[in-house]
């Protein structure tokens, strides 16, 4: 075990957001345990990064199975030792007005981006809270905080889960944990296009679009993941020591700056 070799777990780490963070904390030299559904997904991000030997864990696990969860994680620590960041990546987005949303995908999609996400970290919380040292970092959206047409519980779920983190946060400051949230706008992802397939054009996103009540993306560009990435790596680090409890956007001003 190598005592000065920081441990991260990054959920939702096969694509989009959660891929650039895994990939990103590969390069700053952290040992990185990787968790995603997809099994192939997971053998693809394997080889893509290859060159980070065993600093990279693979582990094709859903977080809804928290019990299986809450089993690796002890074995993490026994092997590994002291798990230094956390960062929830993992999400889903079932889209469609919410009034024609139908109780599974409610279900489904709040269980993913708020119990088991909000589950998840509190296993990893406890633990933390332990070694009185940790920082996590949980990617919300825009969405939490103002009001989206044509994306069903989203908005909702990810609500619940920028909030419960604000509390968490409060509750791990006594131990020397930080918990923030980064709420991303409209992200080059994989989710963004399943969107834009549904509900409408790229262009419609940058632009705005009235009948959505949407005032489009003042910098005229969707985010990149690579964007998102840089903050949540300055929140996981020592230079964001005094930071805890924040929700920070990073939208292109999509959001009028309004809080």
């Amino acid at each position: 075990m190598q005592e000065n070799l920081k441990t991260a777990i990054v959920t939702g780490a096969t694509q989009g957001i959660g891929r650039a963070i895994a990939s990103a904390l590969l390069r700053r030299g952290c040992r990185v345990i990787a968790i995603g559904r997809s099994a192939d997904k997971m053998a693809t991000l394997a080889q893509v990064e290859s060159s980070a030997g065993d600093l990279l864990v693979c582990e094709a696990l859903d977080i809804a199975d928290t019990d299986t969860f809450a089993k690796r994680l002890h074995d993490w620590i026994a092997r590994f030792g002291r798990i230094s960041y956390l960062v929830n990546a993992a999400g889903i987005l079932v889209p469609g007005r919410l009034l024609d949303a139908s109780s599974a995908s409610i279900r489904s999609v709040v269980e993913t981006n708020f119990l088991s996400t909000l589950e998840v970290t509190l296993a990893v919380a406890r633990h933390m809270a332990t070694e009185r040292a940790g920082s996590i970092v949980t990617i919300g959206s825009i969405a939490a905080t103002t009001a989206r047409m044509g994306v069903g519980s989203y908005p909702a779920s990810k609500a619940a889960i920028t909030h419960a983190m604000k509390c968490l946060g409060l509750e791990l400051a006594e131990y020397g944990v930080r918990c923030n949230i980064v709420s991303p706008g409209s992200t080059n992802t994989e989710m963004q296009r399943l969107f834009q397939s549904t509900a409408g054009s790229r262009d419609g996103v940058l632009n705005g679009d009235p009948k959505q009540f949407r005032v489009g993306i003042p910098l005229r560009r969707l985010a990149e993941p690579e964007d998102i990435c840089e903050l949540v790596l300055f929140l996981l680090s020592d230079g964001s020591r005094h930071i805890t409890m924040e929700n920070i956007i990073v939208d292109g001003g999509a959001t009028l700056g309004a809080r």
